[in-house]
This record gives C-alpha cells, sequence and structure tokens, in this order.
C-alpha cells in the first residue's frame, strides 16, 4: 500500500472519528437536556419534608370571563347528562364546539376539559364519534398550563412524563418533580399521588397529612381513602362521616360504601367488634337509607359532577330521623347565577 493511500485512510478514518465523536456529544447533550430539571422544580425525595398543604384554587387565574365560562359550563352539563356512549352525534358536536369556543376564549377549566378529550377522544361509538384522542395535542395543552403554573397542568404534564406519551418523553425523576411542583401548588390529585408514596415508604402520617390537605378541598377519592383508612382503625364514626363528605364531594364510591353499611348494619367482611362498633352508633340495616344512597350511587355513575351540599338535610347519618325525599336533586347544590365559581 503506497504511502499516499495509507496517509488517506488515515485522515478519513480520523474524519469520521471526529464527526462519529461530535454526533455522539451532541447526542449526549441532547440527552441531558431532556432530563433536566425545569428552573424552580426540585427532584422528589421521599426523605424530603413534606410540601405545605397548599389550595390550587390560590394559584389559578383570580377571574374568568363570564361568556366563556358559561359556554364551557352549559357543554360540559350536555356531556355529564348521560353516559358518553348514549351521547347522539348532534350533542357531542355541540360539546365539542363549545368547549373548543370556550377555550380559544381562555377559559382554563374548557382547556383542561380539551385536554382531556384529547386523551381519550369524544364519542366512543362509530355513530358519535366526533374527535378522535390526540395524546400530542393534549399534552400541548397541558404544558401551556404548566408553564403558567397552573397545578392542574402540571399534574397531567407529570402524567404524560411518568408514561411517556404525547411527545412527552418517559422520565420517572421529571414526572414526579412536576407531581412535587403541582401538590406545592396545591393539586390535591399530586397530593393523593404523595400520599400514596409515603404509605408505600413507611411515611403513613404523612401520608395521611396529604390526604387530608386534597379532603380538606373537597376531594372525592381523598375522602374515601381516608374513610377506608378509618374503618380499618376502628374508628367508625370518623368512617361514616368521611364516606357522608366524600358522597356530599361526588364520590360514588363513599356512596357504596354507605349503602353497603345500610344494607347489613356494618361494613362488609365485618368482624365481632366492628359489628359492635357500628351498633354502639346507632347504626342498623335500614333499607330507606341504602335505597338513597344507591340512587346517589347511580347519579354519580352518570354525572360525578354533582355536588350534594344538602345531603344532610335530606340523608342525614343516624341518630337522625331520615326526613321525606322526593329524589336525589333534594341533596344537589343549588346552580349558582353569580359571578364563575372554581
Amino acid at each position: 500500500m503506497s504511502n499516499a493511500r495509507t496517509r488517506w485512510i488515515y485522515a478519513f478514518a480520523l474524519l469520521a472519528g471526529l464527526v462519529i465523536g461530535a454526533f455522539s456529544l451532541n447526542n449526549y447533550i441532547k440527552e441531558k437536556n431532556l432530563h433536566t430539571l425545569p428552573y424552580g422544580f426540585h427532584k422528589f425525595s421521599l426523605s424530603d419534608p413534606l410540601p405545605a398543604c397548599a389550595r390550587w384554587k390560590e394559584h389559578m387565574p383570580a377571574t374568568r370571563d363570564p361568556v366563556a365560562y358559561q359556554l364551557y359550563i352549559e357543554a360540559r352539563k350536555v356531556w355529564r347528562s348521560k353516559i358518553e356512549w348514549q351521547l347522539t352525534h348532534e350533542e357531542a358536536t355541540r360539546i365539542l364546539t363549545d368547549v373548543r369556543k370556550a377555550a380559544d376564549l381562555g377559559d382554563w377549566g374548557a382547556r383542561a376539559l380539551m385536554a382531556h378529550f384529547f386523551l381519550e377522544g369524544l364519542g366512543p361509538l362509530a355513530s358519535n364519534e366526533v374527535l378522535k384522542p390526540d395524546a400530542y395535542k393534549a399534552v400541548e395543552i397541558a404544558r401551556v398550563a404548566a408553564k403558567a403554573m397552573q397545578p392542574w397542568g402540571l399534574y397531567d404534564l407529570g402524567v404524560a412524563h411518568e408514561h411517556g406519551y404525547g411527545g412527552a418523553h418517559y422520565d420517572v425523576d421529571l414526572a414526579w418533580a412536576y407531581y412535587l411542583r403541582a401538590a406545592q401548588l396545591g393539586s390535591p390529585e399530586a397530593q393523593i399521588a404523595l400520599a400514596q408514596a409515603y404509605s408505600e415508604a413507611g411515611r403513613q402520617d404523612d401520608a395521611v397529612i396529604m390526604l387530608q390537605c386534597a379532603y380538606q378541598q373537597g376531594h372525592a377519592a381523598a375522602a374515601y381513602n381516608l374513610g377506608i383508612q378509618a374503618e380499618v382503625k376502628k374508628r367508625y364514626k370518623e368512617a361514616l362521616d368521611l364516606y357522608q363528605n366524600g358522597t356530599k364531594f361526588g364520590s360514588r364510591d363513599c356512596a357504596a360504601a354507605l349503602e353497603l353499611i345500610f344494607t347489613d348494619g356494618h361494613g362488609p367482611n365485618a368482624d365481632d367488634e366492628d359489628k359492635a362498633g357500628f351498633k354502639l352508633l346507632g347504626i342498623k340495616a335500614d333499607a330507606s337509607r341504602k335505597d338513597r344512597y344507591n340512587a346517589i350511587y347511580d347519579a354519580l355513575q352518570i354525572n360525578p359532577d354533582l355536588k350534594l351540599s344538602r345531603l344532610d338535610l335530606v340523608l342525614p347519618l343516624p341518630p337522625a330521623e331520615l326526613p321525606p325525599w322526593s329524589g336525589i336533586q333534594d341533596a344537589v347544590e343549588p346552580e349558582s347565577h353569580d359571578k364563575p365559581a372554581y
């Protein structure tokens, strides 16, 4: 082999090595940037102190445009009026049109619902499908909300990173950094996520504190989780109150728990201590109460948005007497026509 050819091969190999090295370095920098936490975010650590018990409403826009809000609310009512497969194509079209219009006008609730529609689709049947799932668009909406530090957007973006969809790369550490930031700003869903992590790590007291943070904001799932814990720990009065409040918040699980308790006078799989504990509180099999909680459960299956703030007036816990009622609407919070509410 000639010296000239040898030098050419050597130069080519050197150049190729430099190109490959630069490419690898570039990929390394890109990968490193992908996994860098956003400014102001911190990696979640189970050994760190608990975040403060914040409330999400305090970290949302102070006002909402009444026109956009009403457009969104009315469309949401139609969406919640039936099980989704029962919607007609015309109803689904109206829902999508009005929610999208309200989102374009800037209503954060409409944007959150549009993110849900893009993630799940709208219209599960060929006869009423009006929007196919598009995870990329769902995450795009969440990113805008997260950039504005809205708790729901931070939480949704964390979920996207935890599962790696919609252009959000799979990164568990980044996902939990988003959950932590969302919890710090009062997201009940994020507070519950942290509670689960603390529970699995043996920090049971801290897990309860986080659940209480969500519960104090009227979060239905938190009420049910706390009710289950209270019942397991034989704190029967506390469990009943938590299930009752959870039902007010719209928890069908809490309504089901109370339905079961009033079926036999105690919860399922109750031991002798459980039966005696409920009996001391005046709890017994009560067909009327059972039927009312069953009706509430059925209604919440269709519309989990229902807030039953008047529940104690028509379905109080014993020893209060059971007053007459004409249906679940007697327990529903009257509709407000004042300024937009959260």
